[in-house]
């Protein structure tokens, strides 16, 4: 083997590692990514089906029920609402018409199968996301409202 044929060689197998490494971080992001979606796109059928992702929004007025540590409540963003079962302990800050983020799966039955359920933390703080969604449910209510009064 020539010296140039060497050098191309080593150059080739650095390539490849690399590209081997790359291809490993990647499949790790990808299987650790975890989506943000509001009711109305669950509704939509745009959040996967079995597979975790974060639903946001309010805890609809009147919803929770409690059996044992198993809670049932309904998220919404004023537009859509969303089944929600959860078992274990809620925050101390989770209250019917508060802000919450939950992390989990959507089953076959459309009930939210929560994992995780995190509760705002202080009266002005929404997660950027929920916010953005309630904002946009609004301003789509307002203008179907003004488009039927005409």
């Amino acid at each position: 083997m020539t010296p140039k044929q060497k050098r191309l060689a080593l150059i080739l197998g650095g390539l490849a590692v690399l590209a081997g490494a790359v291809a490993l971080v990647l499949t790790a992001f990808n299987q650790n990514i975890v989506f943000f979606f509001t009711p109305s796109q669950v509704a939509a059928k745009e959040a996967p089906t079995g597979r975790v992702f974060r639903l946001g929004g309010m805890v609809e007025m009147g919803s929770i029920k409690r059996d044992g540590v198993t809670v049932n409540f309904r998220v919404t963003d004023t537009a859509k609402i969303v089944p929600v079962t959860y078992t274990g302990i809620l925050p101390d800050l989770f209250k019917e018409g508060k802000g919450v983020v939950a992390q989990g799966t959507l089953g076959d039955d459309g009930v939210f199968r929560a994992r995780e359920v995190l509760a705002k933390h202080d009266e002005n703080y929404m997660p950027p996301e929920a916010a953005s969604a309630v904002d946009q449910a609004n301003k789509a209510r307002e203008m179907s409202a003004k488009t039927l009064k005409q």
